[in-house]
């Protein structure tokens, strides 16, 4: 559930075209991080700040001088871009820089071009600008009047239109919600939790390339004796509670006391983050307010095309209702399972249960070894399989570049060029897959230049990145994938080619940059090709045979997928119950979120909550997607469908994938989601009655429900307690 690392989106989506090298000339010249010059040194941020600032002071100058509308739209698409230039490659640095006086001058470098983007936000003259060049919508293009349309209502979000008390009051919060929203992530860098476990032989072997061995002295018979023998040390394991280890120890872990321990420790970290998570939820409240609206949920919402929090909740409650008894049949057959096979016929079924018990009732239905599984998809093959995919659907091709001295963060990085033999490149993507200390705890796909026209012959092609933690090394023949991570890779890939395959004439509506409940859609719908049998032949071999991945293991694979797709929903649903309500309306006093997530989980799933834990003040989805997880639901409603009315009869058809990119892709935000959808796959995805909206609502009810019928939900295979990080499950991307 990636997440898709988003912009601020009040005022300027503030992200020129500084010296970046993207050619593929045999020459390779010195450059910085991502091809910017300034970036050669930590140092550099400091003068890559200077410089934007500088060069946007240019252009806020011209257009307070009121030029034509067109050239108005254009100069605040350059302003923008030359912001998010170090926005983003700051954000960047900062997750998955190995250097910490490179991440130290990224957050630095954050702190100030963030600064001067609420200087942006509050300029009149800007502002006035943009109202002029709307009004003038007839002498613009229909992507200019759409830009100029979306630029004042960012400016207004953030409360320009107010009184200069109100406004003041505004800007305060907005940076209050910022530091809160870095606090809230660097608490939960900091402090992981973990647990020691004592003996080793508690912990499966295969679980060992994640802890650490730590020791202990153990008393001795005697003070005699031990002087005589010496002191003996017994081995033991720390887990720290990152979320890909503890999802681990929970599905792997026979001893349910270990199991018990790390879910508890693990879902009680960071403590400080519940006063965090307070103030942030005070303040988004308070901005809201003050613009008029009855929640932030309702200031969150409306600009979508789900409208209001009205439509969103009666969607969710309905939803909860329609799976509740299916995921209460699931709960029922994982408590007897449990109950068979371990002997404990009074024993309740815990939540530290779930992932150890589903995975071993998958094994059983389907005879399935993850370990066998995993020897189809080594990391270069999968690489290569995503390769196969965007030459059969979009003829075009990826080609490795070499990166220049400088360019990269880590010896790990590739980077590749997306090639189209008429079109030449079309965009430049950095892989940087593989788990180490200090990264970005997830996946996740960052932007680093989004595309716009700077001419009749010049386009400024997309840049990006995506961020995976992988076990192992590119260069270990021994690095191979669980499916799940290659759902993950395939899931984060369609984040990535929504941003290279995109043409837009302005950066503002560049790839991703949609409306919120559409941005998951292109991610969720390329998990489907990741549990397709003809896709899956092109690329899953066996690492030491080359055997190609038999049709049977790939059914064993869907089916044990299935076998809890209500439980899967259920907890999606009641992530988005959770988010909607902590950003809805408040009562009188403040809420108290502990209280409130475990009342929620008893309502709207079929597990117990465990006292003491307060697992959401780890689920950073709160502050990157505020009263927005529900677009995580509609998005895969969405991808259901294009799935099944384009590719399910032929997934790699051509015509199909070019219609994809032609009429989808290509187009980013500078059209209508409802019109994408509908130019897509017809008007029945969308279909409105008198305009009301609430149809949309009711289609995707029954399309979740017809899914939930037949079992295919489109979620992964893999049960999580925790989200992932920046992708679906927790994503969802």
């Amino acid at each position: 559930m990636a997440a898709l690392v988003r912009r601020p989106t009040s005022g300027l989506r503030l992200w020129t075209n500084y010296r970046f090298h993207t050619s593929t000339a045999p020459e390779i010249k010195d450059t910085g991080l991502y091809g910017f010059d300034h970036l050669k040194t930590p140092n550099g941020f400091r003068r890559f700040v200077d410089e934007a600032i500088e060069r946007s002071g240019e252009l806020v100058n011209y257009v307070s001088g009121m030029p034509s509308s067109a050239e108005i739209i254009r100069a605040m698409d350059e302003i923008s871009d030359t912001v998010c230039s170090v926005v983003d490659s700051a954000e960047l640095c900062r997750h998955t820089h190995p250097d910490r006086d490179f991440v130290e001058e990224a957050n630095k470098a954050s702190l100030r071009i963030n600064e001067y983007i609420h200087y942006l936000n509050t300029n009149h003259a800007l502002y006035n600008a943009v109202i002029k060049a709307q009004k003038d919508g007839r002498s613009i293009s229909e992507e200019a009047q759409r830009a100029a349309h979306s630029l004042r209502i960012d400016f207004e979000k953030g409360g320009i239109h107010l009184g200069a008390d109100k406004l003041d009051r505004v800007n305060q919060l907005q940076i209050e919600v910022s530091q809160l929203t870095r606090q809230f992530n660097e608490n939960i860098s900091s402090d992981p939790g973990y647990v020691d476990i004592f003996p080793a032989s508690r912990i499966p072997k295969l679980l060992h390339h994640l802890v650490k061995p730590i020791y202990r002295s153990t008393s001795t018979a005697s003070r005699e004796s031990s002087k005589s023998r010496g002191n003996l040390k017994e081995k033991g394991f720390r887990i720290v509670m990152e979320p890909s280890t503890l999802s681990s120890v929970l599905q792997w872990t026979s001893d349910s006391e270990v199991r018990k321990m790390a879910y508890v420790q693990g879902n009680s970290v960071p403590s400080a983050n519940i006063g965090v998570l307070d103030k942030l939820i005070a303040a988004r409240h308070e901005i809201a307010q003050i613009m008029g609206n009855k929640s932030y949920a309702e200031f969150s919402v409306h600009p979508n095309m789900a409208s209001s929090p009205e439509v969103v909740m009666s969607f969710l409650l309905e939803m909860s209702e329609m799976v509740r008894p299916k995921a209460d049949k699931e709960f029922k057959g994982i408590w007897d399972f449990k109950r068979e096979n371990s002997g404990q016929i009074n024993g309740d079924l815990e939540p530290w249960d779930e992932a150890y018990f589903t995975g071993l009732m998958k094994s059983s239905a389907y005879d399935l070894d993850s370990l066998v599984v995993a020897s189809y998809f080594p990391l270069p093959q999968c690489i290569e399989g995503l390769k196969v995919l965007v030459e059969l659907l979009f003829g075009v091709t990826f080609q490795s570049v070499p990166l220049a001295p400088g360019e990269s963060w880590h010896p790990d990085v590739l980077k590749m060029s997306l090639y189209h033999r008429e079109e030449g490149d079309l965009g430049f993507l950095y892989l940087d897959l593989n788990s180490r200390t200090g990264k970005y705890p997830g996946c996740a796909h960052f932007a680093i230049k989004g595309g716009r026209r700077i001419s009749d012959s010049e386009y400024q092609l997309p840049v990006v990145a995506l961020v995976c933690n992988f076990p192992g090394s590119r260069n270990s023949a021994t690095v191979r994938l669980n499916h799940w991570e290659v759902e993950t890779l395939f899931h984060e890939f369609g984040h990535a080619l929504h941003s290279l395959l995109s043409r837009t004439d302005y950066q503002h509506f560049s790839g991703t940059r949609v409306a919120l409940d559409l941005a998951e859609t292109p991610s969720n719908l390329f998990e489907y090709f990741a549990w397709d049998y003809r896709v899956l032949k092109t690329f899953a071999r066996h690492y030491s045979t080359g055997e190609i991945i038999p049709e049977k293991l790939v059914e064993s694979m869907r089916g044990a997928k299935n076998m809890f797709a209500a439980t899967e929903l259920q907890r999606q649903v009641f992530y988005a119950i959770i988010d909607q309500t902590l950003f809805g309306e408040q009562p009188s006093s403040p809420i108290d979120t502990i209280s409130t997530v475990a009342d929620l989980k008893r309502q709207h799933t079929s597990w117990k909550h465990v006292d003491g834990t307060h697992w959401h003040t780890r689920f950073n989805h709160l502050l990157n997607y505020g009263a927005g997880y529900y677009s995580y639901l509609y998005a895969k409603c969405f991808a259901a469908t294009i799935w099944q009315k384009m590719f399910q009869d032929d997934p790699l058809s051509p015509a199909t994938g070019s219609a994809l990119r032609t009429r989808f892709l290509q187009h980013g935000g500078a059209k209508d989601a409802a019109f994408l959808l509908k130019d897509l796959v017809g008007d029945g995805i969308l279909s409105r009655k008198n305009g009301n909206r609430r149809n949309c609502r009711l289609l995707l009810l029954e399309l979740l429900e017809k899914q939930l019928r037949s079992h295919d939900i489109g979620s992964g295979g893999h049960q999580w307690v925790l989200p992932r990080y920046g992708c679906f499950l927790a994503t969802v991307d």
